[in-house]
């Protein structure tokens, strides 16, 4: 990395560290993308196949999307053949939307979500695959009308992408003060059990119900909490004093 080059990289480090919102972390990030030809970026973790648009877009952490394409793009399902999604999904490093054609091709989904996404100026992109503290995979998307991004350029655009998601998670955090959830009764006690490692199976016999009536529970407690799976949701009851 040149001089010039760590000089921006650690000017935008101290932007983004002063940034109080996802939106002003976009801003940063945006800023020093600029030059080259990024006017756009969404960042967030990757729902299950099948979530509802209100599941899908409660996993966006950073939005700079055009507002109608975000609303086109949410409401037609387009997250599940969209291909650079697939492409973050198997987790194999950074790409530019052009390396993307061999999929499209063979895919008309998957041609036709980007072929509107040209419409919207979001003809060309870089995306970068990135694993959560928690273990959860994410995608972050840059894209512009017309980018110019070199091999070595790409390492540090990962750089920012990976330093902006991790202060848009702290900012969202830290802005949030959620009441404390209301658990019911059977909600805890599918918490408690699976905290003692339980099978669903096992859970549905000390309880008494189907396996179908532990997965609802649990479903239930997991939206309550804020959680989108059965470990995070567990460990999120024993850090709020519901399982001891």
């Amino acid at each position: 990395m040149s001089r010039k080059s760590l000089d921006q990289t650690l000017e935008f480090i101290q932007a983004v560290d002063r940034a109080r919102t996802p939106t002003e972390v976009a801003a940063a990030l945006l800023d020093a993308s600029r030059r080259f030809g990024f006017k756009h970026v969404l960042a967030g973790t990757i729902p299950n196949i099948g979530s509802s648009r209100r599941q899908q877009m409660s996993h966006v952490v950073l939005d700079h999307w055009p507002e109608e394409w975000t609303r086109r793009y949410f409401s037609h399902g387009y997250l599940f053949t969209d291909p650079a999604i697939r492409r973050v999904s198997d987790n194999r490093g950074p790409f530019l939307w052009s390396e993307l054609v061999p999929e499209c091709a063979s895919d008309p989904a998957a041609r036709r979500v980007m072929n509107e996404a040209g419409e919207f100026k979001l003809r060309e992109g870089f995306t970068v695959p990135l694993v959560t503290l928690e273990g959860e995979l994410a995608g972050f998307s840059l894209a512009g009308e017309a980018i110019e991004v070199s091999p070595t350029e790409r390492g540090m655009l990962t750089l920012l992408a990976t330093y902006a998601l991790a202060r848009s998670f702290q900012v969202q955090e830290a802005d949030t003060t959620p009441a404390m959830p209301q658990l019911s009764p059977r909600e805890l006690e599918t918490l408690r059990w699976a905290a003692e490692g339980k099978t669903e199976l096992e859970i549905g016999d000390l309880m008494s119900i189907s396996e179908h009536g532990v997965d609802k529970h649990m479903r239930s407690a997991r939206r309550k909490l804020g959680t989108r799976n059965r470990t995070h949701a567990v460990a999120e009851a024993i850090r709020l004093g519901f399982v001891r």
